[in-house]
């Protein structure tokens, strides 16, 4: 299957399966998930990345036992729009996923500035120290991107 827009990944989630949403990274990749009514994300975990199949099989592993429907890949899209070397790292993560497992049903959500506006929160509103934030702001990023698709997805489906 190939990566969807928001609309068709909507379609295609069933009832009262969740989703997972990744903040993918340099060094790690953010894990969040959601409720099965799909209505708040999670924090979940924070993979530290080594070769793709090793990375891949610790996502797998999270899409089995939970039973997830459905990935949502944060896009960090650049302020003016265009695409930089994350956004084609982040496609290709979709893509080599799709190339182990074709069934699964992905799609992107524009991240711009998450990791920014959860460090904020850590700081302002937390007084996190930056260690501590290291730990947390790429699973606490994953839960941003991800709510946000699921604020989407409720709108396509006519909820308040």
């Amino acid at each position: 299957m190939p990566v969807l827009d928001i609309e068709q990944f909507t379609a295609a989630i069933p009832d009262y399966k969740p989703i997972i949403g990744l903040d993918p990274g340099e060094k790690t990749i953010g894990v969040a998930v959601s409720d099965v009514t799909l209505t708040v994300a999670s924090p979940l975990t924070v993979i530290h990345k080594a070769k793709f199949t090793q990375d891949a099989e610790a996502l797998f592993d999270i899409i089995d036992y939970r039973k997830v429907a459905g990935i949502v890949i944060g896009l960090p899209v650049n302020m003016d729009g265009t695409e930089g070397v994350r956004c084609q790292s982040n496609r290709a993560l979709a893509r080599n996923l799709l190339r182990l497992r074709p069934d699964l049903t992905i799609t992107f959500w524009d991240e711009r500035l998450s990791t920014a506006a959860v460090t904020r929160v850590l700081i302002d509103e937390h007084d996190v120290n930056r260690k501590r934030r290291g730990e947390v702001v790429d699973k606490m990023a994953a839960g941003w991107i991800l709510q946000g698709a699921l604020e989407r997805m409720r709108g396509i489906r006519g909820e308040v």
